[in-house]
């Protein structure tokens, strides 16, 4: 499990990707808040490393929260608009994701249903559904 908190704040990268990630955002608040026009070179660099952090963070969670939207019947125009992305890059964010997941053996099973993941193709409609991959059942 990732620790809660860090007895010092992390100056980099690599210790604030160790920090939970809903902790993260909360210290990246609390840093920023009480920021001064006379913050120091550590204060700086814990606010450059705790931003990275949750970028980096984000950009791994994000496609997941996509397909979760998809799932609950969202079209690309309003998830576009909830991530501020060109729908072009909300489809390529979540197609890149899916095709791993789908691929994700876990016991015996992919980690995301590829017959859910070609439905929400259809749903989109044309120019998003994509010829069968090799290896996955046509529906």
């Amino acid at each position: 499990m990732n620790p809660g908190h860090p007895s010092d704040p992390p100056v980099r990268f690599a210790d604030a990707e160790e920090i939970n990630p809903l902790q993260l955002l909360l210290d990246l608040h609390d840093h920023a808040v009480a920021r001064t026009p006379g913050t120091g070179l550590d204060d700086v660099l814990t606010e450059l490393g705790l931003s990275a952090a949750v970028v980096s963070w984000w950009t791994r969670w994000q496609p997941s929260v996509i397909h979760t939207a998809l799932r609950a019947g969202a079209d690309l125009t309003d998830i576009a608009k909830a991530t501020g992305l060109d729908a072009s890059d909300v489809l390529r964010r979540w197609r890149r994701w899916a095709d791993v997941q789908t691929r994700l053996d876990i016991d015996g099973r992919p980690s995301v249903d590829p017959i859910e993941v070609r439905a929400i193709e259809r749903r989109l409609g044309s120019g998003v559904v994509r010829r069968r991959r090799p290896g996955l059942p046509e529906t």
